[in-house]
């Protein structure tokens, strides 16, 4: 009997056209920001933003975002239910990961008095800081895990999804500044339900390397 993780990943897909028509329900919205929250991350850091474009206004804003490039993208702004922008931070720093740790005091995963010690694990983040005091290729990749985290919890609740790291950056920074506080966005995620005529990636079959391609045992 297959289990039902592979069950959601054999079915899971990249949507190319959405009914815009239907919407995700709050309930289903909820669960997914959930388990997005709730994604893994080098020494629990979570260095990233999320922004949920659920508005008609706010879906625009992204829209206009294509102006200059990657239009193949740009129908999903306004067709598909929901874009989620995924943010990470340039420059994490001390004070960031004080935070996590003083949370982590308040949820009784630290003790107050070994606070000092926690910071042992910020080593990491100098590892991969440069002399300028950037270190967002480390962060960006973290908000790649909460991405795949999204992907198999959407494909759990059977909502379609389209991974958009053809989307302009700079463009992105300028109309969402506000929202974005310094995190820059550089992969975006629509998600929603596909129209069923246009959407010609729906009716191909699943396919991978076979895992003997891939998969070493020893």
């Amino acid at each position: 009997m297959t289990n039902q993780i592979i069950k959601d990943l054999e079915s899971r897909y990249t949507a190319k056209r959405y009914d815009s028509s239907k919407k995700v329900s709050t309930e289903d919205m909820q669960t997914l920001t959930d388990a997005i929250r709730l994604s893994a991350s080098s020494i629990n850091s979570q260095p990233w933003k999320f922004v949920v474009l659920e508005s008609d206004e706010a879906k625009q804003r992204f829209h206009q975002t294509f102006a200059n490039k990657f239009q193949f993208n740009q129908p999903h702004a306004t067709t598909a239910s929901h874009i989620i922008l995924f943010a990470h931070k340039l420059q994490y720093t001390k004070a960031d990961y004080e935070k996590v740790i003083d949370k982590g005091i308040a949820d009784g995963r630290n003790k107050p008095e070994e606070k000092q010690q926690a910071f042992g694990a910020f080593a990491f983040v100098d590892l991969n800081t440069n002399e300028q005091g950037f270190n967002d290729g480390w962060t960006k990749s973290q908000t790649y895990l909460a991405l795949g985290n999204a992907l198999h919890t959407l494909a759990r609740l059977g909502i379609d999804s389209t991974t958009m790291e053809g989307v302009d950056s700079e463009l992105i920074g300028k109309e969402f500044a506000a929202e974005l506080d310094g995190y820059e966005c550089h992969v975006a995620l629509a998600i929603g339900y596909h129209d069923a005529v246009e959407d010609y990636n729906a009716k191909l079959p699943k396919s991978r390397l076979a895992a003997e391609d891939v998969l070493i045992t020893l």
